[in-house]
């Protein structure tokens, strides 16, 4: 079944500007990943030159509500009635993704029927932390919690987000600009101009902060320099600004007549791809404001797949896309005409220009933005499994035959309870789902978990959130005893007691133990004989468990932990490989003492090696800094931090939160120092985001992490850190670490034991 995808961007498809070529780009993409799309339309339609090429496309429908007057406004729609209207047209026939653009427009959605299925595609957000108001943070919030996915345009996008609003961590994936080729459209063809005058070409919208205006005065400027150059223009978009209420009539006025300025007027993009094509530059020079943008312009991907090189800002975005050492980088506007007369007089420069604009524009195509899509769309919609409807099935007929015998019918009511329970799986699309209830006071280590058992089409997922270990509405508990197939009980604790007192016979009942009850009072007052499995995330904690409690070999499972590899897999900050990371510190057993002894080596020989900690501080938890051994633990640990030469300077804290992959980027290795730990997820999550993991021997790293991983004390952690760097293995060791970790933890192989185990016989 294909899934059903609705499109509406905040977006006028008359005009030729990025964001209506975003709409364009979203819907060829949504419908070679295999998607039924509808492109609703905000305004009518007075030019077809961007619509009809979509109206062409199979699987692609293209809604007016203008043309089928479920409006009566001349313009476009505002926020509010498109909101209005995107619900009328989900309610005729329900979508399963709705891919929004605008972020008013997505604040209007967030409280209404779509929320839960937004896609909600994010640019016009501040672009510094300074400029985040408080209610711009909780409306940003209030849609990060009704989308399903948050498409980011940039990698600098994305991580910013996450820093400002923790809200949007761990929904925020990569959805970079789309370009697409018109069919049948040629590139530039090979060479520098020979000959002839320099073609600059600039398309889109006329506004101040573009620097349109200053852009007609170049050509006039390269001929005073000797270089012959006109400047071709296409767009008919000129801006009404009303800080500079003269700036149209001075745009239109250098458009019409500015020396060695050709002024097009609007195009069909194809034309407008063509004319582009035809020139020997691009122009994308806008004022240094712009500069922090976290946006990237499609037109200058555009360019670079048609073989035209561009002028652009330096910025740390382009640096990463077309290297620090670019000819064509440009503050001020004689910055631009430097490098537009070194390029019309070095035919060399001019190609590397154009190598370089080629392979940044690579990564940019409809092949990728399909293919990035067709993952994400895999994820939200698992394919049932025959396996987890034939296990509803025999919960259902395990049910009935025990209201047969409570109800004393004999075989005769046997007869008819199962008749019944046979019409109520059903077959095919019609089978009962399998019916999970997850109770627990804290999910934050079972949250992917439940959102993909609850994306799931073959499983109706309940859950009973207990506002403390001890405190729960036990009325709904109860319904969920008689509601569920299986029970999975969030941390072996009162909930794990409480459900198997009462559990049905027939349903199964699944606890979670982690360290932390391990040694509480909990295990000891559990029936065990009530429970059909305890998971434990290590090998180690597995035997220690039944070495512990005693508990029958056969009810005590491993199931690991799991790495969100793909949200962890981000590129990597220049000087990684001098970085060590620490995620939290406290309590004292996490031992950030050993890994400071590790660093005071590294330094010795090179000072570049920094430690970065991303932690809550120990007096920020009360029952740690309660404690005398600790708080002394941790004086002495930041007395040695202040007086020591060596870490002088090498030692970074960073804010607790849940931007955990955006700070991983700049992580080269991930340390584990600690005296015990279950599992330790903070070298996993290192893995999973390309940096390497060094640990201590704690009992049972062996059982988690390759041995090749796993050191005898600080001085040799130190000396395997300095070996990788200085002998160029980070890249292989750190590839080889990604993938261990994406066989043994990423998430779609934990879902997948997850599923199996809950798919499981009676």
């Amino acid at each position: 079944m294909r899934p059903r995808a609705l499109v509406y961007g905040d977006v006028d498809l008359n005009l030729i500007d990025g964001s209506a070529i975003w709409a364009q780009g979203m819907v060829q993409a949504l419908a070679r990943a295999g998607c039924a799309v509808t492109l609703l339309l905000k305004a009518p339609v007075r030019t077809g030159r961007l619509v009809d090429p979509l109206r062409a496309l199979p699987g692609v429908t293209v809604r007016s509500p203008h043309a089928e007057r479920l409006v009566n406004v001349e313009g476009g729609m505002p926020p509010k009635l498109a909101a209005a209207i995107l619900a009328r047209v989900d309610e005729e026939d329900p979508f399963d993704l709705i891919v929004v653009r605008g972020r008013r427009l997505a604040g209007k959605l967030s409280a209404g029927p779509l929320a839960g299925r937004m896609w909600t595609y994010l640019t016009d957000v501040p672009q510094a932390a300074g400029e985040f108001s408080g209610s711009a943070k909780g409306e940003l919030r209030r849609i990060a919690d009704a989308s399903r996915v948050l498409l980011c345009q940039t990698e600098e996008l994305r991580g910013f987000l996450e820093a400002a609003v923790p809200a949007t961590a761990g929904k925020s994936v990569l959805f970079p600009p789309v370009v697409v080729l018109p069919e049948g459209l040629e590139t530039r063809p090979e060479g520098a101009p020979d000959g002839r005058a320099l073609r600059l070409v600039y398309t889109g919208k006329f506004a101040p902060r573009w620097n349109t205006y200053e852009m007609t005065s170049l050509p006039r400027l390269l001929g005073m320099r000797g270089v012959d150059a006109e400047l071709h223009m296409v767009g008919d978009k000129i801006h009404d600004d009303p800080d500079d209420p003269g700036f149209s009539t001075r745009m239109r006025t250098a458009l019409e007549g500015g020396q060695g300025v050709v002024w097009h007027g609007g195009h069909p993009r194809a034309e407008a791809m063509r004319l582009t094509a035809g020139c020997d530059v691009g122009l994308s020079w806008r004022h240094p404001e712009m500069d922090a943008s976290l946006e990237l312009s499609t037109k200058v991907l555009e360019c670079g797949t048609l073989g035209v090189p561009v002028v652009l800002n330096r910025t740390p975005m382009h640096e990463r896309l077309f290297g620090a050492d670019y000819p064509l980088f440009a503050a001020t506007e004689t910055d631009v005409l430097d490098a537009l007369t070194l390029i019309g007089k070095n035919p060399d420069v001019f190609t590397l220009a154009v190598d370089r604009c080629r392979a940044a524009a690579a990564e940019f195509t409809l092949d990728a933005a399909a293919g990035r899509l067709r993952g994400w769309l895999t994820q939200t919609f698992p394919e049932p499994s025959a396996a987890v409807l034939d296990a509803a099935a025999e919960h259902e007929r395990v049910a009935a035959r025990h209201r047969a015998a409570a109800e004393g019918g004999g075989m005769g009511g046997l007869d008819d309870a199962l008749s019944g329970a046979a019409r109520a799986v059903g077959a095919g699309e019609g089978r009962r789902k399998l019916r999970i209830g997850v109770a627990g006071h804290d999910l934050k280590f079972f949250t992917r978990l439940l959102d993909y058992l609850q994306s799931r089409p073959d499983m109706e997922v309940r859950v009973d959130h207990w506002a403390a270990l001890k405190v729960h509405d036990e009325e709904r508990s109860q319904e969920l005893v008689d509601w569920a197939d299986v029970i999975v009980c969030e941390w072996c604790g009162p909930n794990a007691i409480w459900f198997a007192q009462r559990k049905r016979p027939g349903q199964r009942l699944v606890v979670r133990l982690h360290r932390f009850e391990l040694y509480a009072r909990w295990p000891k007052h559990l029936d065990i004989e009530a429970v059909d499995e305890i998971i434990c995330v290590s090998p180690h904690y597995n035997a220690l468990t039944r070495e512990i409690t005693g508990w029958p070999a056969a009810k005590v499972v491993t199931v690991p932990n799991w790495v969100d590899d793909t949200q962890l897999d981000r590129p990597k900050l220049p000087g990684a490989q001098y970085h060590l990371g620490m995620i939290g510190i406290a309590p004292s057993r996490k031992r950030l003492d050993l890994a400071l002894d590790a660093l005071e080596e590294l330094r010795r020989d090179d000072p570049r090696f920094t430690l970065f900690v991303k932690t809550k501080l120990p007096w920020e938890y009360w029952w740690i800094w309660q404690k005398e051994d600790e708080r002394a633990h941790y004086e002495e640990v930041f007395r040695r931090i202040r007086r020591s030469p060596l870490l002088a300077g090498g030692v970074v804290f960073d804010s607790y939160g849940r931007d955990v992959a955006s700070w991983l980027r700049r992580i080269g290795f991930v340390l584990s120092t600690s005296d015990d730990e279950s599992f330790h997820l903070a070298p996993a999550e290192g893995m999973a985001s390309g940096a390497v993991p060094v640990l201590l021997g704690w009992p049972g790293a062996d059982t988690i992490y390759d041995g090749r991983w796993i050191h005898a004390d600080p001085s040799a952690m130190a000396a395997s850190i300095s070996t990788t760097v200085s002998l160029g293995r980070w890249e292989q060791d750190r590839t080889l670490a990604r993938e261990q970790v994406r066989a043994a933890y990423g998430l779609d192989e934990v879902c997948r034991q997850w599923t199996d185990l809950l798919a499981a016989s009676v």
